[in-house]
């Protein structure tokens, strides 16, 4: 069985596009049952809809998704400003 860095490795070769598709499969394939992972239901109805808003900014070109080292190194910029 292969390990969750060499499954998300791979993942990084594929094209953006591709990516996003993996990430939303995956989301939606959470169970987000209340009794285990603590979370207020009206906070976790909030992020789910954040998510979506999120992929269909992608889908419809409204915003272009950066990796996240390039993003992470914009924000370490910023906080050493």
């Amino acid at each position: 069985m292969r390990t969750v860095d060499e499954i998300f490795n791979e993942a990084l070769t594929l094209p953006n596009a591709s990516r996003v598709v993996l990430v939303e499969k995956l989301v939606e394939s959470l169970d987000f049952d209340e009794d285990t992972t603590h979370i207020d239901g009206a906070i976790q109805e909030l992020w789910i809809e954040e998510a979506k808003k999120r992929i269909d900014q992608i889908r419809s070109s409204a915003v272009q998704p950066i990796p996240g080292e390039e993003a992470l190194a914009r924000v370490r910029q910023l906080l050493e400003s």
